[in-house]
């Protein structure tokens, strides 16, 4: 959410943000709205002072006459009193309803576009694979060794439904350790976060309003969250944070589920596009500057790269485009990996940076050097998602006798094995 106040002296930024990023929000009307709950909040103000000076009046005049007189009178201010505040209400009702539709304002180097079809590439690493033998998608890889089961798990679970088994359990449990271990010695904090959130986490995080058709519920109003991020942050809602411990790095594992609205006929088969699924999750709050938000978006987007890298995984990275950004985000990077039977890369990570959007949201905040609130700065950055990375590892290590070689910065996370056959 942004400062009412930045977006009216902001407000043609605030305005081509919006248009930027294809979210249609009225910010005229956000502005009279604030002009009108502030009349309305100071004529609530003084009617309550005027209560409360006659109140005391009366509490001190000894003349019965005119304490009744002034509690005559006064009975019709409370009335007015009564009526201004459900005024204020609404007003308020419909003024924060639109402030949390306005969008965080792009940062200038955000390509234009509508769609991430129009997303640029940034860099690319790696050589494609090219194969003297007829290629195996990961379809048939998957079902020949035996590595997981989608009939019984569209069967026990539904539509997208698997069972990881064999050495596609073990490549999950694999990979989850070797991204954890890295990003421990690089300063972050494991941690293991609730999937099921309250509703107030996902506003906070700006998944709510408007990705209500991603997000399974519960009976009780609660939520099963997308991604680690969302549990992370309000770790630290409603608090002040010591700037000496900034920025504070978390690794942060969860479930995962999403609805994939509007997402049905694409991808249905194998694991790239799932229901549930496991995510480490790169988590940072820092301090309210936009040149460490640009460092330590760098730094994540590079701790993943490096990592792939490792993996041996061909890869390019891509900058979002102003339609292909949540509300929230200031600049967006998705990492793509080659996956050779569709000769195109597929995202596997997004690496992105709010300033205090979400903080505001969530409200976290640390004293600075001027004795000062100000509202801290969040990043976040998928470290790995399973299964849908399986996918590209088995496809660009597969050989020509059928197997597929595990890559070898995972071979001590699965008993030496140099290969699933």
């Amino acid at each position: 959410m942004l400062d009412i106040k930045f977006i009216k002296e902001n407000k043609e930024i605030v305005q081509a943000g919006a248009l930027k990023k294809k979210v249609e929000v009225d910010i005229d009307k956000l502005i009279a709205l604030d002009d009108d709950r502030l009349k309305q909040l100071k004529e609530v103000e003084d009617l309550r002072g005027e209560i409360n000076r006659v109140s005391n009046d009366i509490g001190r005049n000894q003349d019965q006459a005119l304490k009744i007189q002034l509690i005559e009178e006064m009975r019709s201010v409370k009335e007015d009193l009564k009526a201004r505040e459900e005024k204020l209400k609404e007003t308020i009702t419909e003024w924060q309803k639109i402030m949390l539709q306005v969008p965080n304002v792009p940062d200038i180097s955000v390509p234009e576009g509508a769609s991430d079809e129009e997303n640029q590439e940034v860099r690319n690493w790696g050589e494609k694979p090219t194969f003297p033998f007829e290629m195996k998608d990961q379809l048939t890889l998957i079902k020949n060794h035996d590595l997981a089961d989608f009939e019984r798990g569209s069967k026990v679970s539904g539509f997208r439904g698997y069972f990881l088994k064999n050495e596609g359990a073990l490549l999950c449990f694999a990979l989850w350790q070797f991204f954890l271990d890295n990003l421990i010695n690089r300063g972050f904090t494991p941690m293991i976060v609730p999937s099921l959130v309250k509703k107030q986490a996902l506003m906070g995080t700006g998944y709510i309003p408007g990705g209500e058709d991603d997000l399974y519920r519960n009976q009780d109003d609660d939520y099963f969250a997308g991604t680690g991020e969302v549990a992370t942050m309000s770790y630290y809602s409603n608090e002040i944070l010591e700037k000496e411990k900034l920025p504070l790095k978390f690794a942060s594992f969860s479930t995962c589920f999403r609805r994939e609205a509007g997402s049905h006929g694409k991808d249905v088969k194998g694991f790239f596009r799932v229901h549930e699924f496991y995510k480490l999750e790169q988590v940072i709050i820092s301090e309210a500057s936009h040149e460490e938000s640009v460092k330590l978006h760098e730094e994540i987007t590079k701790n993943v790269e490096d990592l792939l890298i490792a993996l041996n995984l061909p890869y390019h990275v891509v900058v979002n485009c102003g339609g292909d950004l949540g509300l929230g985000q200031v600049k967006k990077y998705d990492i793509e990996v080659w996956v050779p039977s569709q000769n195109k890369y597929r995202e596997t990570h997004s690496s992105s940076y709010f300033h205090d959007f979400q903080t505001r949201r969530l409200n976290i905040k640390y004293r600075g050097q001027d004795g000062k609130l100000h509202y801290a700065h969040s990043l976040n950055n998928t470290a790995v998602a399973t299964p849908r990375i399986i996918e590209a590892i088995l496809e660009n290590y597969q050989q020509e006798d059928g197997s597929v070689k595990i890559p070898e910065v995972l071979r001590k996370y699965m008993g030496g094995k140099e290969f699933i056959k």
